[in-house]
């Protein structure tokens, strides 16, 4: 029996895990999980309702999360029900994106929905969430690019990386959970040290993915593709994006002089650069890209 037609807009509340296995099912070259929790169990029912498709084999499965110490310890995010989407998907990409706060999940370009529930089965089911699912194909075209952009500015993270980092977290976890804030507030060095070595993996990837300006470039590419900005606005749009890279508590001390926060340098290294390739141009107080460079952008876009 054929069901009726999705409305082009529909509100979802309450209980939407129906909603969600209809739109992954639709799905036949491309799916966007965008979600900074996702648990095993949840992450294994994706996989099921993916691998209901005749060509889920050739899905193109974009994951964007946010591999937070603090996540992983406390189980609301669960690297092992990633690591097992990226081997039964072999076109999986992880990308670990600091910022990320959005929950939007899409399938082609025939729907999207987003929500305020994460991938975990509070969000699915069990929360109070709201959110909207839409079948316009040029909104889910417009959503789907906004996330492809953002996953450009993450750092990705191969499925065995994923793995190997899970088995790091392991005995973590366990000690996490059984002393809980105590532990937290009384850790000695070692466990201190175990937290620190366990975020400085995750940064790891975050510096492979490029030097700070090299990063920041693309960024300020990014923001301006929507758009002109002063510095003024540009910083906190940048910072937004990138927290962990804009530290407020570093500054820039040359010969005991204080030049500012340290990642602001970055930023205006970075304008600076690409305004002398011509990619960027600063006129009357405001950045914009150069024609060619807009022209590109939305050349790119379209492509899509």
């Amino acid at each position: 029996m054929l069901r009726p037609p999705q409305p082009p807009v529909n509100l979802l509340s309450g209980p939407w895990n129906v909603q969600l296995a209809d739109l992954l099912g639709s799905a036949d070259e491309f799916v966007l999980l965008a979600s900074p929790f996702i648990t095993n169990r949840t992450a294994n029912w994706v996989g099921e309702c993916l691998s209901k498709k005749a060509r889920s084999q050739r899905l193109n499965v974009l994951c964007l999360t946010n591999v937070r110490v603090d996540s992983v310890l406390a189980g609301s995010l669960e690297l092992e029900g990633l690591a097992e989407l990226g081997r039964v998907f072999p076109s999986f990409s992880a990308i670990h994106l600091p910022s990320l706060h959005a929950k939007v999940f899409v399938a082609d370009c025939v729907g999207a929905i987003i929500t305020s529930g994460n991938l975990t089965d509070g969000g699915l089911r069990k929360n109070c969430e709201y959110g909207v699912s839409i079948r316009v194909p040029a909104l889910v075209r417009q959503v789907r690019r906004d996330f492809e952009d953002f996953a450009l500015l993450g750092a990705p993270i191969s499925t065995d990386e994923i793995s190997d980092l899970a088995k790091d977290f392991a005995g973590l976890k366990e000690t996490y959970r059984s002393q809980k804030r105590k532990l937290l507030k009384e850790a000695g060095e070692i466990f201190k040290g175990r937290i620190k070595k366990a975020e400085d993996r995750v940064l790891h990837f975050r510096a492979r993915s490029g030097t700070n300006q090299g990063i920041f470039r693309k960024t300020i590419l990014y923001l301006l593709s929507k758009s002109p900005l002063r510095t003024s606005d540009l910083h906190p749009l940048v910072q937004q994006i990138h927290p962990d890279l804009c530290d407020d508590s570093i500054d820039r001390v040359i010969d005991g002089m204080n030049f500012g926060k340290k990642w602001k340098h970055h930023v205006r290294s970075a304008q600076q650069a690409l305004k002398r390739e011509g990619v960027v141009l600063f006129d009357n107080g405001t950045w914009r890209l150069s024609p060619g460079q807009k022209q590109e952008a939305a050349s790119r876009a379209n492509l899509r």
